[in-house]
């Protein structure tokens, strides 16, 4: 389970829905039904990508960006491909 892949994203708070809307450049695109307020799109963030990936919440982080649009994400037991086509897929 030594795997970890990571992922930039741009998020985009206030969302009607949890939503990814694919890749502009480098970045993926997600949108998020959560204000940026006290933290609560960045768990919103974190469940959302827990369902669509079925892994359990603890497995993803967010390694920078906690206070930015631009965040980067990790996750441990998937490939770098692997975790791409999964979000893609959904």
């Amino acid at each position: 389970m030594g795997n970890e892949a990571k992922i930039s994203l741009r998020i985009y708070p206030n969302a009607p829905k949890n939503e990814v809307m694919g890749f502009t450049g480098s970045l993926l695109r997600v949108k998020i039904a959560a204000p940026p307020v006290k933290g609560k799109a960045n768990r919103e963030l974190l469940s959302f990508l827990s369902r669509l990936l079925k892994v359990a919440p603890e497995t993803i982080a967010i390694t920078r960006g906690h206070t930015s649009r631009n965040k980067t994400i990790s996750v441990t037991g998937f490939q770098q491909e692997e975790l791409l086509k999964q979000i893609l897929n959904g």
